[in-house]
């Protein structure tokens, strides 16, 4: 089972570009985008633990949608900060048990930085993390290249735990496209290639992720993608290149390269006239 979304739901640039502006009364934006893909990855756990009710919202939102799926972030203070304490960990499994007893919790995404590499002690607190929420279907993103070696991927097989095929700009030491899987979940996330803003103090987050792939640059990924699905038993792949919707662009583009006939919200193909063409003629491949 493949399944695509986007990285997140709630971005003011989306207004008229991704959801109808005006809104119509009663508009939801996670229900919506639940017509149109069957995955969203939740950003917002990355900031802090989500609140219980928050998490049956979100479940009560795609009920019409039995496919659908969520995957989400572990919160930064295990990750980027590492001062997150017993508590917070309580915290965190609560805020997401809901997905997981609703069965749409299809991945815990554990990020790490560029910064972190392969060296002893961060290879034991990964494995640490990994037995404190070993109750759940958990995947590894790291972006330093040093993790990619035979002894690593043999343990994250070992655990259980997927690694994250990522697409991002290539700078010295950063992990090259792959299509690794060493669980039964697969997970790809595709960030964009921004080079000028990658690593720049002074790029704000949408700057960062403001790029769109060209359907050229998507191919190899479809096949990439297929060999992890073929390894796996579900396989989630993230476009995170939200800025001004183009993460849905892409995310359209995969689903059509992947056979599915594609109908994008009228003011997407307004803002994007190419994926026009791509859906007059999906479902042909």
């Amino acid at each position: 089972m493949i399944r695509i979304g986007t990285a997140g739901w709630q971005y003011r640039d989306w207004e008229g570009i991704v959801y109808p502006k005006p809104r119509p009364r009663g508009f939801d934006p996670l229900s919506y985008l639940a017509g149109f893909f069957d995955l969203v990855e939740i950003n917002s756990s990355f900031y802090g633990p989500p609140q219980p009710a928050a998490s049956r919202s979100w479940v009560a939102r795609v009920g019409n949608h039995p496919e659908f799926r969520f995957t989400a972030k572990l919160w930064k203070g295990f990750t980027h900060d590492r001062n997150a304490t017993a508590s917070d960990e309580n915290l965190f499994k609560e805020g997401i048990q809901p997905l997981a007893d609703a069965g749409r919790l299809g991945a815990l995404l554990i990020q790490f930085p560029w910064s972190f590499k392969n060296e002893p002690e961060n290879r034991k607190y990964v494995w640490q993390l990994r037995d404190r929420f070993a109750d759940y279907p958990l995947v590894l993103e790291v972006r330093h290249s040093s993790w990619i070696e035979p002894q690593v991927l043999d343990t994250l097989a070992e655990l259980g735990v997927g690694l994250c095929n990522i697409d991002q700009p290539l700078f010295h030491r950063s992990v090259k496209p792959t299509a690794h899987s060493t669980s039964g979940v697969g997970y790809v996330r595709l960030h964009g290639r921004n080079y000028k803003d990658w690593f720049s103090p002074k790029a704000d987050v949408r700057a960062r992720y403001d790029f769109l792939y060209t359907v050229d640059q998507l191919e190899p990924w479809v096949d990439r993608i297929r060999k992890i699905s073929h390894e796996t038993r579900d396989t989630y792949v993230v476009t995170n290149n939200h800025n001004l919707g183009k993460a849905t662009v892409n995310a359209f583009e995969l689903q059509a390269l992947f056979g599915k006939r594609i109908h994008p919200p009228p003011q997407l193909v307004h803002a994007y006239p190419e994926l026009e063409q791509l859906a007059m003629g999906s479902g042909s491949r």
